[in-house]
């Protein structure tokens, strides 16, 4: 990979203050409100899960209910319709055959409505679990935002910093190129959050490994565009004057 010294060099920055921010989180989650975050914040996972089944028997429940309504509505309609229709018949045998008519129908209505009263009642069953469940979960909010301003004041500074710190880390990312960021990311992530480092007196500023034998005559042959990486860890090897070369 290429990159002009100029380029690599900015590496050097970009690693500065990607170790700041992890000192930095290391610092925030040392905090004593950190662990109990975190128990918070299992508890959170649980309870949103407790309320995603609630609510899906809530929407279960309501969905029942609605076609149960319904079919109450159709059977009204028909009964009203029978109703009407006997209130203007002579005819013996539609009269006997209305009356039959709305003797089932009435018996299939009071069966519809007991199922629509068990129906409410776990409409109404869910909805309680339901709020129980909103309840929790707006307690467990308050928990974790007085925890979170303790921690924010025990921090003092810190969030400050690294707020800070992650804004001039973008500056800084901005004017590197993305294959040699995107290269960088990728040692950073093998390398333990360091990805670059300086050559100084022949060492690698990285894992302190001092260069001798062949190993420091690549570097030495490599030009200066050229992107090298440390042969014991792997990591960008930035050369500047104090090298040693």
């Amino acid at each position: 990979m290429k990159a002009s010294p100029a380029e690599q060099e900015q590496l050097l920055r970009l690693q500065s203050l990607d170790t700041r921010l992890a000192q930095l989180a290391h610092k925030l989650g040392s905090l004593p409100q950190a662990g109990r975050l975190a128990e918070f914040a299992a508890r959170d996972q649980a309870v949103r899960g407790t309320r995603a089944e609630a609510l899906g028997t809530l929407e279960d429940a309501r969905v029942e209910l609605k076609r149960l309504e319904s079919d109450v509505a159709v059977v009204e309609a028909r009964i009203a319709r029978d109703s009407e229709r006997l209130q203007h018949t002579s005819s013996v045998k539609d009269v006997s055959a209305l009356e039959a008519e709305l003797v089932s129908l009435r018996r299939r209505l009071n069966d519809l409505e007991e199922q629509e009263l068990v129906v409410m009642e776990r409409v109404e069953e869910a909805d309680v679990a339901l709020s129980s469940i909103d309840l929790q979960r707006d307690a467990i909010v308050t928990e974790v935002a007085a925890l979170e301003a303790e921690r924010d004041e025990a921090a003092g500074g810190l969030g400050v910093e690294r707020e800070q710190t992650e804004r001039d880390r973008a500056v800084v990312a901005e004017g590197v190129a993305e294959p040699l960021l995107a290269f960088y990311e990728q040692r950073r992530v093998r390398g333990g959050g360091v990805g670059a480092a300086l050559l100084r007196a022949r060492t690698c500023g990285g894992c302190g490994i001092t260069l001798t034998g062949s190993d420091l005559e690549s570097v030495r042959r490599a030009v200066p565009d050229e992107v090298v990486l440390c042969p014991e860890c792997d990591r960008i090897l930035v050369r500047t004057d104090e090298s040693g070369l």
